[in-house]
């Protein structure tokens, strides 16, 4: 079966042709004569509406099947493409018959109203993409997720898939999905007489790779090996957090974006991140005008014009001590009082990009124990070579670092951290035959898309949301 999407028809001509719809009912209209029934495919955010005349004729089987329509059923109709009197679109389809592929009874079908709490279609996760809101957000997931692959392909990137099991803490947290293939019911009711007998719980030489395991939480350090061999690399790809939160912002399961660029400092890696940040923005406001207009109108009022100053913008750049010192000037309007050496609270960056600059900052030399292990040192010994993107209206948008190429160093931050060195030899190896300076950043997929629409809680901007008690689907 070959179709046409609505979004090609809609921009076709009027020319009286016949046309196929196939779609999902969204509203059905009558009057004495006339029948309007508008249809969508999510293709686009518009409908297409579908006309049937009485007094011009319609089949008995027609109208046997136009009494089955109802919200949410799926049909196809067939007519010919006519310039439409209604406002809002230049076409329409006169019909001339109508076929019901798939009822949606009305007593059942959930989406039978309009206007649902986003709570509520939380629950119904497998169809609030029939919804404008959440067929919108989809859309845009789409594109954004191939402007990322277009921005690093075009310069010269390589797209590295890397491990969603691993056995490295990138982060060193600890909040970490392990993966076994154990029996844990046997563990925990033998686990007491083998603490008894001095043996250890659990014996991992049984298990499927002979240690413990996790999911990835970043892919950072695999790519760091691809990006010492191919010089330009990204990851895109899903990451784990077992963090036992369940604020808007939080998320078990989500996407990030890594790029790794070889004989890269920390000046050339922040040219890098507004350069991507710039771009992702303009995509979003050039690619997904329909999609964009609904959000501006109907999620966040200003947003466009929000979007367009980021993407016009030059970016600050401070360090994280001049930060720390607007910050204290103003201590008494935080909930959480700054100080050299506390990491950025939310209150924070938006204070510094929305009142004190105005516009997107970037921060960087971070406080040493307040950052990764990788993180370059900086010749004072107590700062690093990390850098934070902030924007108004958000707060953190990317975190990235210039990374240790010195083997020394780094496996001194390592033992400091309290991390076993010996679990990264592999990443240690890279220091050890042909180090290079090298940097990169992370950033968020959901987080980019909250930004974007303007949603307010990121379970709005994936899919299937995962998060502390939530994995029904």
């Amino acid at each position: 079966m070959k179709t046409t999407l609505i979004k090609e028809i809609l921009v076709s001509e009027p020319d009286g042709r016949h046309v196929t719809i196939y779609g999902w009912v969204r509203t059905k209209r009558e009057t004495k004569n006339l029948v309007f029934i508008q249809v969508n495919d999510g293709s686009c955010f518009a409908s297409i509406q579908i006309t049937l005349d009485r007094d011009a004729g319609i089949s008995p089987d027609t109208e046997a099947e136009l009494k089955r329509i109802t919200t949410g059923s799926s049909i196809c109709a067939t007519g010919k493409l006519v310039p439409s009197p209604a406002s809002g679109q230049a076409v329409e389809v006169a019909g001339d018959s109508v076929l019901v592929i798939g009822e949606a009874p009305v007593d059942t079908y959930p989406l039978q109203k309009k206007n649902h709490s986003l709570e509520f279609l939380r629950e119904i996760a497998h169809l609030r993409a029939r919804t404008n809101t959440f067929g919108a957000v989809a859309r845009v997931r789409s594109q954004m997720a191939y402007a990322i692959h277009v921005f690093f392909q075009e310069r010269g990137f390589n797209y590295v898939h890397t491990p969603v099991i691993t056995a490295s803490d990138c982060e060193g947290a600890g909040e970490m999905f392990q993966v076994t293939t154990l029996d844990l019911e046997r563990i925990a009711k033998d686990g007491a007489s083998a603490a008894a007998k001095g043996e250890p719980a659990v014996d991992y030489s049984k298990d499927f790779f002979g240690k413990p395991a996790n999911l990835t939480v970043s892919g950072q350090l695999e790519a760091e090996t691809y990006a010492t061999a191919l010089s330009r690399v990204y990851t895109f790809g899903p990451t784990f957090r077992a963090e036992n939160s369940n604020t808007t912002r939080h998320l078990a399961e989500f996407w990030m974006v890594e790029p790794e660029v070889a004989f890269n400092d920390l000046d050339a890696n922040m040219d890098l991140e507004e350069e991507f940040v710039k771009f992702l923005m303009n995509w979003a406001l050039t690619k997904c005008t329909e999609d964009m207009k609904f959000f501006d109108e109907r999620i966040q009022p200003g947003l466009i014009n929000s979007l367009k100053a980021v993407a016009e913008a030059d970016f600050a750049r401070v360090t994280y001590t001049d930060a720390m010192k607007e910050l204290e000037k103003n201590a008494d309007k935080f909930e959480f009082k700054p100080f050299w050496g506390c990491d950025l609270q939310s209150e924070h960056e938006r204070y510094l990009t929305e009142k004190v600059y105005g516009r997107p900052v970037m921060v960087y030399n971070y406080p040493k124990d307040i950052k990764a292990f990788y993180m370059k040192l900086n010749d004072d010994g107590t700062t690093v070579r990390a850098v934070d993107l902030l924007v108004p209206g958000l707060g953190e948008l990317i975190g990235g670092s210039e990374r240790e190429e010195n083997l020394e160093k780094l496996e001194k931050r390592i033992t400091e951290m309290g991390l076993n060195v010996e679990d990264y030899w592999w990443y240690l190896d890279l220091r050890r035959f042909g180090t290079v300076p090298h940097a990169g950043f992370g950033l968020g997929f959901e987080r980019l898309l909250l930004y974007i629409t303007g949603m307010g809680n990121i379970r709005d901007v994936i899919p299937y949301p995962r998060a502390p008690k939530l994995a029904d689907f």
